[in-house]
Order: C-alpha cells, then sequence, then structure tokens
C-alpha cells in the first residue's frame, strides 16, 4: 500500500524557500510534488517560438510568460506558455493566479497523456478558459474551453488555419506559426 502526503502551495512555497528542493525540475500538481520531464530540443523551441510569436500578437494587451509557474489552489504547474493579464509588476511578489490568466498553452510530445488528463482536470478545477495543447507528433492544436466541475465541456482539434482566443476575438493565431 502506498500512502502519498498531499502538499498545499505554502507547503511548496516554504521547501522552495528553505532550498529543499533546490536543483530539482519540480512542480506541483494537485497536492502532489512531481518531477517534471526533460525538454526534447524540438519541445523548448516549439514552446519558445510560440510564446514569442503570441508576444508579437498580443503586444501590449497581455503579458506572455514562458516556462514559468502559475499558482491554484492545490498546484503550482510550470505551462509552457501562460497569457496573463498585465501589468508584468504584478508578478514580482507573486504568480499569476485563475484570475490573472487568459489562456494556457502547453507543448506536448511525450507528455499528451498528462496533458490531457491530469492538467487539464487541474486547469479546468481553476477555471482557466482556455488551454490549449500544441501536439508535436500529429501537429495539430488541442482546445479545450468551457470548465465545468474539473472537466473542459469543449474540446476541438484544429490541424490548420486560426484559432481565436476567447479573451481576444479579434486576433488571430495561425496554427503553422505555432509549429515553426
Amino acid at each position: 500500500m502506498k500512502t502519498l502526503a498531499k502538499w498545499s502551495v505554502d507547503d511548496y512555497h516554504r521547501m522552495v524557500e528553505a532550498g529543499i528542493l533546490h536543483g530539482r525540475h519540480l512542480e506541483l500538481l494537485a497536492g502532489e510534488i512531481v518531477e517534471m520531464s526533460p525538454e526534447t530540443p524540438i519541445h523548448y523551441t516549439t514552446a519558445k517560438r510560440g510564446a514569442k510569436y503570441l508576444e508579437e500578437l498580443l503586444s501590449s494587451r497581455a503579458d506572455v510568460r514562458f516556462n514559468g509557474p502559475i499558482t491554484l489552489s492545490d498546484s503550482e504547474p510550470e505551462p509552457d506558455i501562460a497569457i496573463v493579464r498585465l501589468p508584468e509588476s504584478s508578478y514580482k511578489d507573486r504568480h499569476p493566479t485563475p484570475q490573472d490568466i487568459f489562456w494556457i498553452v502547453e507543448v506536448a510530445k511525450t507528455s499528451l497523456n498528462k496533458d490531457l488528463n491530469i492538467k487539464a482536470a487541474i486547469y479546468a478545477t481553476a477555471a482557466i478558459q482556455e488551454y490549449w495543447i500544441l501536439d508535436l507528433s500529429s501537429k495539430q492544436v488541442i482546445v479545450l474551453s468551457n470548465p465545468q466541475d474539473g472537466k473542459y465541456l469543449e474540446e476541438h482539434t484544429i490541424r490548420e488555419g486560426i484559432i481565436t482566443p476567447l479573451a481576444f476575438p479579434d486576433v488571430s493565431v495561425f496554427i503553422n506559426r505555432l509549429f515553426s
């Protein structure tokens, strides 16, 4: 039998501040401290280029964060990209919380199952209105929206064309630019 201790966000922050977790690539997911998978070069490059592209599109309208933590009620994941409210200076003493977040983007190659199941449930529970998964294996974007009761009720898979983010209906995000 395996018994796990559940950790609060405050516990996790105290461990980080005390240096207990120093040098480890971890995130807090639903009260569990989880080792993050190493990033492949294509994963890192896609996430970085995607963040730069979204920064261009959303200049002066949103802060586009790359590989940074967000703070939820029982989790502190580090999404590949988080599009959050300005000003950036709001996050000097804290990470963005659900009311700050427009949408989240995860890049998936080996992590697709985790991103579709575990992280989707965490983001839906936190009422993150929109969540995109860039599936590197199939070069498609899975768009999840309408969170209710820990699930996203709407899921669309888009292989080509554009995505219009819910938070910015006047912005067109070209799928091919997210993967190039």
